[in-house]
């Protein structure tokens, strides 16, 4: 008796530690803009990553570009993915949101 409930104890902690970790990959995942060109000449990748790093910091997954540059600025988003991800619980900077909205 002592061993099954030892075991049931494990499994429910198992899975429990297992969604803890899922809700804190979810809450911190975010939608946003990362900066590349050189001086003067920004054009931005819409990438997914971790909320706490930098801004041109390492990504999870490049799912679009935004050239500001151009005339009429480009805007190139990977819509597929960006509901992927915004079902799996990836928030979405501002300025991403704006964008997405414009080229649908």
């Amino acid at each position: 008796m002592g061993i099954l409930l030892k075991q049931s104890f494990l499994l429910e902690k198992s899975t429990i530690m297992e969604n803890l970790q899922q809700m804190i990959r979810n809450a911190m995942t975010i939608v946003r803009l990362t900066r590349t060109g050189r001086k003067k000449k920004p054009f931005y990748r819409i990438v997914v990553t971790d909320s706490r790093k930098r801004r041109d910091g390492g990504w999870i997954e490049s799912i679009g570009y935004y050239n500001p540059l151009t005339n009429p600025k480009v805007v190139q988003i990977d819509h597929a993915r960006l509901d992927y991800w915004k079902s799996v619980g990836a928030k979405m900077s501002e300025r991403v949101e704006k964008l997405s909205k414009q080229q649908a």
